[in-house]
C-alpha cells in the first residue's frame, strides 16, 4: 500500500483524541491527504454490540470472555478496514484512534496465565490481521498515563452518549482493571519495536498538551 497507517494509543484519559486531532490538523495544514478513523465507531451498525458490552448488557468486565469481548470489537475494525485499505491505496495517510493493541491490552489484562495470554494474543492477531486482512499499522504511538492519573481525568469527561448519558464505561469505572490493563499495554509495548511510548506523566504529573505533542509530531514525521 501506498500511503501510510499511524495508530494512536494509550491508556484511559490519556488524552488520544486530542493528539489525534492536533496531529491531523498539522498534517492537513502541510497538505498531506488525511483520513481520520475513532475506534470504537460509535453511533454506528457495526459497533452496537461494544457499546451493549461497555453498558454492561453482557456482564461485568471480568464477567465477559474476552474472546467474546475481542471479536465484537474486531467485527467493527473490519466494518473499517475497507475504507482504510481504499485510503492507504490512494497513498493516503491514515491515523487511528485505537485500534487492535486497544484489544490485546484491555482483553488479554484478563488472563492472567503466560502461557494462555499468549496464546490469545496469537488468536487475536490472527482473526483481526488473517482472517479479517484489516490493515496492519506502519507505527503505533502509545501515551501512557498511570492509571490513576487517567481515572480521575475521565471522571472530568462530560456524559457521553453511548454510554447512556454516565461517564465511564464498565472499564473505566474499574480502578484495579484499568492498572492491570496499564501493566499489560506497558509489556506489549516494551515487546513490540513498531509501538513508541511517550511517558506523559514521567515524574508522577501530567505533562501540558504542548509538551506531549511535539513528542506526537516527532514519531509521525520520522514514519512519514
Amino acid at each position: 500500500m501506498k500511503g501510510k497507517f499511524i495508530v494512536i494509543e494509550g491508556t484511559d484519559g490519556s488524552g488520544k483524541a486530542t493528539h489525534l486531532q492536533l496531529a491531523v490538523d498539522k498534517l492537513r495544514a502541510e497538505g498531506k491527504d488525511v483520513e481520520v478513523l475513532d475506534f470504537p465507531q460509535y453511533g454506528t451498525k457495526s459497533a452496537g454490540p461494544v457499546e451493549e458490552y461497555l453498558n454492561g448488557k453482557y456482564g461485568g468486565v471480568n464477567e465477559v470472555s474476552p474472546y467474546a469481548a475481542s471479536l465484537l470489537y474486531a467485527v467493527d475494525r473490519f466494518d473499517a478496514s475497507f475504507r482504510m485499505r481504499q485510503a492507504l491505496n490512494a497513498g493516503k495517510v491514515v491515523i487511528s484512534n485505537r485500534y487492535v493493541l486497544s484489544n490485546a491490552a484491555h482483553q488479554g489484562t484478563k488472563i492472567k496465565n503466560p502461557a494462555e495470554r499468549k496464546k490469545f494474543l496469537e488468536w487475536l492477531d490472527d482473526i483481526e490481521y488473517g482472517a479479517m486482512k484489516i490493515p496492519r499499522p506502519d507505527i503505533i504511538i502509545f501515551l501512557h498515563v498511570p492509571a490513576e492519573i487517567g481515572y480521575e481525568l475521565v471522571l472530568k469527561k462530560t456524559a457521553r452518549a453511548h454510554l447512556n448519558g454516565k461517564k465511564q464505561d464498565i472499564h473505566e469505572a474499574d480502578l484495579a482493571y484499568l492498572k492491570s490493563v496499564e501493566t499489560t499495554y506497558q509489556e506489549l509495548a516494551a515487546s513490540d519495536p513498531k509501538i513508541n511510548t511517550i511517558e506523559c506523566a514521567p515524574r508522577g504529573t501530567l505533562l501540558s498538551i504542548e509538551e506531549i505533542n511535539p513528542l506526537v509530531m516527532n514519531i509521525i514525521n520520522a514514519t512519514l
